[in-house]
Formats: C-alpha cells, sequence, structure tokens
C-alpha cells in the first residue's frame, strides 16, 4: 500500500509548528467505500431542486462605457447588456484618475508584489494607500487586506488574543465574513437581534462586567439596503465599557462628505474603535482594510494570521484605491448623482406597485418571495431585454424572501432607466397573471 502523510499547521504565538504523520493506508472496514462523485451530485442536486443553483454570467465590462457590458452565452453568442447588479457603485472602476495611477504603477513598479507585507511585499503604494484610508476616517492608522471579507475575518478571529476573555456581541444580520470572523475566534459571542438596541442591551446587562467586550455591526445592510442604529450602539459600548467595531462596506465612497460613510455623514466617526472598508464597490477596484488606532493596527498585523501569510495586493491595485479614495474625498457631485438614481428609481417602482424596500439608501430591493421565480425574472430581463440583476436567494436572504436587487448609479442614464422601469412592469405584470407559466 502506498504511505499517506498528512500536515497539520498550528499558529501558536506566531510561530508555525508543522507536525507530519505517515503510515501505511487501510482499506475501510465494514461496508463499501464512498463514492464521492455521487455525494457532489447530491448536494449540486439539491440545489437545482430548491432553485438556488447560482450560475454565473459570462460578461465584459466596457471601459468608458459603464454600465454596458457585452454577455456572452453558453452557445457562444453574443448581446449588449446593462448591468444593474455591480457594486462598483459610481463607477470608478472606469474613472480617468483611477485608470492613470494604476498604469503609472505598472509600468513603474511592474504586476505583483512579490510577497507578503512584511516579506517584500510593502511598497510605497501601499502605505500611500493606508494613510489615505486613516485620513480618510479621521484614524491614526489603516491596514489593507486582499479583500473586506479577510479583513473582517482576520481582525474579529484575532481580537480574543489580544483580550482574553473578549466577549463578541453580533447582529444576527452581520456579514458572512463577520459571522466566520466571529465563529472562528473561539472566544465568547452572543447574537443579538438585527438592530435591536434593548436586545443588546439584555445581553450586555446579563455578562460579566469586567470582561472585556466587542459589539460588532454594520452601517448599510447589504440586503435590505437598512441602516445600523450608530449613535445608540455607541452609547451602548460606552455605558458597557465595549469596543465598537463597524463594517462600512456597503456606504465608503457615498456617504459622508468625504465619502468616509456614514458614521462620517452623522459625526460618530471619532466613537467607532475599529472601521472595516472595502475598496471593491465604490472605490472600484479591489482590497479591504480597517482603520484604528496605531496600536491597534499594529495588534492586527502582528497577530493576524490572515494578514501575516498573505500576499500583498499589486501595487497597480494599491496605487488605482488611493487615486479613488483621494479623488471621492472630493467628489461630493458624484455622491449626490448616486442618491438621485436610488430615489427615481425606487419612485417609478413604486409607481408600478412593485413590493420593494425602501429604507433611504442606495440600495433598491424588489421582493418576489421565491427563488424558481426570482431566477425565471433574472434571466427574462437578461434575455429578453438586455437587463442583468442577479437572483438574491437562500442563504444569502432568508427564504420565501428572495429578491431581485438593484443598484443605480450615476452611470445609468435615462434611458437605461426607462428600460429597465418598462421592463419591470411587463414582467411583473405578466408574472401576476401567468405565475404557473413562469414557474414552469
Amino acid at each position: 500500500m502506498h504511505a499517506l502523510y498528512a500536515i497539520k499547521t498550528v499558529y501558536r504565538d506566531m510561530h508555525v509548528y508543522e507536525f507530519v504523520h505517515t503510515g501505511d493506508s487501510e482499506p475501510a472496514k465494514g461496508g463499501k467505500p464512498v463514492d464521492y462523485s455521487e455525494k457532489l451530485d447530491e448536494a449540486i442536486a439539491r440545489l437545482h431542486d430548491e432553485g438556488r443553483y447560482r450560475t454565473f454570467i459570462d460578461i465584459e465590462r466596457k471601459n468608458g462605457h459603464f454600465p454596458h457590458a457585452v454577455w456572452t452565452r453558453p452557445d457562444g453568442t453574443q448581446r449588449d447588456i446593462t448591468v444593474w447588479c455591480g457594486n462598483d457603485y459610481l463607477g470608478m472602476g472606469q474613472h480617468p484618475v483611477v485608470l492613470e495611477a494604476m498604469h503609472e504603477a505598472i509600468d513603474a513598479a511592474g504586476a505583483g508584489s512579490g510577497g507578503t507585507r512584511n516579506i517584500s511585499g510593502t511598497t510605497v503604494y501601499h502605505k500611500r494607500l493606508e494613510a489615505e484610508l486613516a485620513d480618510l476616517h479621521g484614524k491614526e492608522a489603516a491596514l489593507i487586506f486582499t479583500s473586506a471579507y479577510i479583513a473582517n475575518d482576520a481582525t474579529l478571529s484575532t481580537l480574543p488574543k489580544l483580550f482574553p476573555g473578549l466577549i463578541i456581541y453580533s447582529d444576527a444580520l452581520n456579514h458572512a465574513s463577520m459571522i466566520e470572523g466571529v465563529r472562528r475566534n473561539g472566544g465568547a459571542k452572543r447574537i443579538f437581534r438585527h438592530n435591536d438596541v434593548e436586545h443588546l442591551r439584555e445581553l450586555l446587562e446579563a455578562d460579566d462586567p469586567k470582561a472585556p467586550k466587542l459589539i460588532a455591526f454594520e452601517s448599510v445592510y447589504s440586503m435590505d439596503g437598512d441602516f445600523g442604529p450608530i449613535e445608540a450602539i455607541c452609547d451602548l459600548a460606552d455605558e458597557f465599557g465595549a469596543l465598537t467595531y463597524i463594517d462600512e462596506v456597503h456606504a465608503v465612497g457615498m456617504y459622508g462628505p468625504r465619502g468616509a460613510g456614514v458614521a462620517e455623514r452623522d459625526r460618530l466617526m471619532h466613537r467607532l474603535d475599529i472601521i472595516n472598508g472595502t475598496l471593491a464597490k465604490a472605490y472600484g477596484v479591489m482590497g479591504g482594510y480597517i482603520a484604528a488606532s496605531a496600536k491597534m493596527c499594529d495588534a492586527i498585523r502582528s497577530y493576524a494570521p490572515g494578514f501575516i501569510f498573505t500576499t500583498s495586493l499589486p501595487p497597480a491595485v494599491a496605487a488605482g484605491a488611493a487615486a479613488s479614495v483621494a479623488h471621492l474625498k472630493r467628489d461630493q457631485e458624484l455622491r449626490d448623482a448616486h442618491q438621485t438614481q436610488a430615489k427615481i428609481l425606487k419612485t417609478r417602482l413604486k409607481g408600478l406597485g412593485l413590493p420593494i424596500i425602501d429604507h433611504g439608501s442606495h440600495i433598491v430591493p424588489v421582493i418576489v418571495g421565491d427563488p424558481v421565480h426570482t431566477k425565471k425574472l433574472s434571466d427574462m430581463l437578461l434575455e429578453n431585454f438586455g437587463i442583468y440583476v442577479q437572483p438574491i436567494n437562500f442563504p444569502t436572504v432568508p427564504r420565501g424572501t428572495e429578491r431581485l436587487r438593484f443598484t443605480p448609479s450615476p452611470v445609468h442614464g435615462p434611458d437605461e432607466m426607462d428600460t429597465l422601469v418598462q421592463a419591470m412592469d411587463e414582467l411583473w405584470s405578466h408574472c401576476a397573471l401567468n405565475r404557473a407559466e413562469l414557474a414552469g
């Protein structure tokens, strides 16, 4: 029999220990071997049966023509489409300031960073970006990651190492990256009902007043577009001696006089200990970050495996992100246009009687309530009208709340808006009159 080996890596005080075990393999006892291919077939079939199997739409965005793109069908034919579900909220992915900075950086520094931040992967572009982000949020320092998901996961899973006995209080609708970070950290956790400050108070009151505490929540929740009660949570944090951790991923670049997010808009940034944000949505590039005190950022960079052992962002990406952040600190006109577009779309869809959720943010969810119907609507919009909006199904949202989520932007013009509204009017009427056909 062939020898087998397994390697398990354990992180302890940031030293890496390798444990290697070798031995002969033995046949499984009592029964036939597991058919792994069959198990995969069963798992994927379940998604198909429930109508929530996810498909990737092959599109090619056209620089200078956002939100327009070209869709390549599975048979190889192509069609011009308008993207209505992108996270490049302000169209900064095609902004000349961003593209120029990226071209200059790639010409000067080449493609990749060449290593982790600790091993040759820290460049002038990374330092410049962190300085821009620290200034944006009025914090002493910032720390960039390869994505906001990694920033959340790495930071929240590391904090109990820094504060032994830490209890994390997490909003029930926090993003998957926050949930994963809290789950993996090995510390105590409490889940409070979404935006329910009284429930949060009850949980805080029930715990040891001497225990270190942290409250983790979001400013804008991306599926419903509602806002977190930032000031009320900060008041509770002060009362119970807790740190605050806010995810501003769906707000940075778009809210506040310089685009620092809802906390800046509401003049509350100084009351937040750790701010998480992304460079891949309103800023139009890639990456994530935290902004906090210099001590906090130093501790996270020194203890978080998700930061230490990951190759840093390419210099060109860091340069483009820094240029985007700097530009949006000054471009209030673009933010205003974004909010105007969201209001117009909501008003027009409400006028059709569609069941939209409106909490006053830029996100426009239309509730369909069934995964099969949602997918059918998405397919019909794409094939019949050249409108691309991805269906949102469980587990991203609860069952029965499946939806289409539109993200209007300043680069969606009147013609694109008219086409979308007319298509939704036609298809929704068709759904109401012939629901069986839609599900067929």
